[in-house]
Protein backbone atom coordinates (compact mmCIF):
# COMPACT_ATOMS: atom_id res chain seq x y z
CA UNK A 1 0.00 0.00 0.00
CA UNK A 2 1.08 3.72 -1.09
CA UNK A 3 1.95 5.79 1.52
CA UNK A 4 0.02 9.26 2.00
CA UNK A 5 1.93 12.30 1.55
CA UNK A 6 0.71 15.63 2.87
CA UNK A 7 1.27 17.68 -0.21
CA UNK A 8 1.42 21.41 1.38
CA UNK A 9 3.79 19.90 4.21
CA UNK A 10 6.36 18.17 1.18
CA UNK A 11 5.91 21.90 -0.47
CA UNK A 12 7.25 23.76 2.26
CA UNK A 13 9.99 21.38 3.13
CA UNK A 14 11.52 21.47 -0.28
CA UNK A 15 10.80 25.54 -0.65
CA UNK A 16 12.58 25.57 2.91
CA UNK A 17 15.75 23.33 1.92
CA UNK A 18 16.10 25.44 -1.83
CA UNK A 19 16.12 28.34 0.20
CA UNK A 20 18.57 27.43 2.72
CA UNK A 21 20.84 25.89 -0.36
CA UNK A 22 20.29 29.61 -1.61
CA UNK A 23 21.49 30.78 1.32
CA UNK A 24 24.64 28.78 1.22
CA UNK A 25 25.61 29.93 -2.43
CA UNK A 26 25.06 33.55 -1.18
CA UNK A 27 27.03 33.33 1.89
CA UNK A 28 30.08 31.66 -0.38
CA UNK A 29 29.50 34.56 -3.12
CA UNK A 30 29.20 37.66 -0.81
CA UNK A 31 30.96 36.69 2.38
CA UNK A 32 34.10 37.67 0.74
CA UNK A 33 36.20 40.33 2.26
CA UNK A 34 37.76 43.21 -0.29
CA UNK A 35 41.12 41.79 0.05
CA UNK A 36 39.65 38.54 -1.49
CA UNK A 37 37.54 40.28 -3.98
CA UNK A 38 40.54 41.98 -5.17
CA UNK A 39 42.59 39.26 -5.66
CA UNK A 40 39.99 37.27 -7.82
CA UNK A 41 39.41 40.57 -9.57
CA UNK A 42 42.98 40.62 -10.42
CA UNK A 43 43.57 37.21 -11.28
CA UNK A 44 40.45 37.50 -13.79
CA UNK A 45 42.27 40.52 -15.26
CA UNK A 46 45.29 38.96 -15.41
CA UNK A 47 43.69 35.70 -17.37
CA UNK A 48 41.27 38.18 -19.69
CA UNK A 49 45.12 39.64 -20.65
CA UNK A 50 46.82 36.65 -21.23
CA UNK A 51 44.18 35.26 -23.67
CA UNK A 52 43.69 38.75 -25.44
CA UNK A 53 47.69 38.16 -26.27
CA UNK A 54 47.37 34.89 -27.41
CA UNK A 55 44.58 35.98 -29.22
CA UNK A 56 45.46 35.66 -33.54
CA UNK A 57 45.48 39.18 -35.30
CA UNK A 58 45.18 39.43 -38.88
CA UNK A 59 43.91 37.42 -41.98
CA UNK A 60 43.81 34.08 -39.88
CA UNK A 61 41.74 35.66 -37.15
CA UNK A 62 38.58 33.28 -36.63
CA UNK A 63 36.54 36.59 -35.78
CA UNK A 64 37.02 38.06 -39.43
CA UNK A 65 36.15 36.42 -42.60
CA UNK A 66 38.60 36.31 -45.44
Amino acid sequence: MADIINLRKARKARARAEADQRAVENRILHGMTRGEKERIRLEKEQAEAKITGLRLVGAAAPDKPN
